[in-house]
């Protein structure tokens, strides 16, 4: 089994910044199996939806449009932790961040069937 916790969510104005990161716990066994990685995001009253990932190699990338342009997802493999940098911030994007781990590698995924862990989920708050 894998654990995964995020941090460094928080209140902000628009056009500030905010850096994201989801630290990976477990096994040696499950970790070196890890493979892409991804955020998701829900706002109140609405469904989780995408917003980035990033392959096992970090040699492929994928966005959501409403994020592209504006955040830049990245990892650290020594580190196992995934980080998530918010740029320009807007006031649509509050919501509560959750980090998602594919427990075997099988290719960049957009959607929430594929991955296998998840975390409890950090708030970002955007005020206007």
């Amino acid at each position: 089994q894998v654990q995964l916790v995020e941090g460094g969510g928080g209140l902000v104005q628009a056009g500030d910044s905010l850096r994201l990161s989801c630290a990976a716990s477990g096994r040696t066994f499950s970790l070196i199996r890890l493979g892409s990685m991804g955020w998701f995001r829900q706002a109140a009253g609405k469904e989780r939806e995408f917003v980035a990932a990033i392959s096992w190699s970090a040699d492929s990338t994928y966005y959501a449009d409403s994020v592209k342009g504006r955040f830049t997802i990245s990892r650290d493999n020594a580190k196992n932790t995934v980080y998530l940098q918010l740029n320009s911030l807007e006031p649509g994007d509050t919501a509560n961040y959750y980090c998602a781990a594919q427990g075997s590698r099988r290719g960049i995924d957009y959607r929430e069937e594929g991955y296998d862990y998840w975390g409890q989920g950090t708030q970002v708050t955007v005020s206007s």
